[in-house]
């Protein structure tokens, strides 16, 4: 059987998105011949002469293109920014044209998932404008179901539209026991639907 490759893109300033990517990739490989991508995105800067290492200093490689083709499935994540995905993912995603001539990703299954600094901060419209460029390129979108019971025991993050964490101001706040497993179930689910899709 061949091997079920799923890419985990992720943002991630402070380290919340990142530790979710990665129990998302922890629920990914707990399918039997599914593999975990972690890549992220470099930050991007107002100022013209700023540049970013070409290897992270930290964390995982920086995508490229080619992750995309190459994947059979996608979990992205990103910090909510103002109710939206950060500019250094929707960068990314503003430079994904040829893939999207292609129809590269078209068929292939999506979630995505995010943190934020306050409770009520915009996770779900984050949630939202994250899915709307994997919308374009055709992708398959999948969600949390409430079969979940976490998704009704959470006080902190967690939508049926995505994994979600209140991390706080300053990033105070761990990854609570609602919102771990709520991660590794949404990698689960990505996980398994894209196993039967590739059969």
């Amino acid at each position: 059987m061949l091997d079920t490759n799923i890419l985990v893109l992720y943002y991630s300033r402070h380290g919340a998105t990142r530790r979710l990517a990665e129990l998302i990739a922890e629920g990914v490989e707990s399918i039997p011949h599914c593999n975990a991508i972690l890549r992220t995105v470099p930050a991007i800067s107002t100022v013209c002469e700023a540049t970013q290492p070409s290897i992270p200093e930290d964390g995982s490689p920086y995508v490229e293109y080619a992750d995309l083709e190459n994947c059979d499935g996608l979990a992205l994540g990103s910090p909510t920014r103002f109710g939206n995905m950060a500019s250094a993912m929707k960068y990314f995603w503003d430079g994904s044209t040829a893939q999207w001539l292609s129809g590269a990703l078209s068929g292939k299954p999506a979630c995505v998932f995010t943190s934020s600094g306050s409770l009520h901060g915009g996770q779900e419209t984050t949630l939202i404008s994250m899915m709307l460029p994997l919308m374009h390129h055709g992708m398959l979108l999948l969600g949390l179901p409430y079969t979940n019971p976490e998704l009704s025991s959470t006080t902190t993050g967690g939508t049926p539209y995505g994994v979600s964490h209140f991390a706080g101001g300053s990033g105070q706040h761990p990854i609570s026991k609602d919102e771990h497993q709520l991660a590794l179930e949404q990698g689960k689910r990505l996980a398994s639907i894209a196993k039967q899709l590739k059969k």
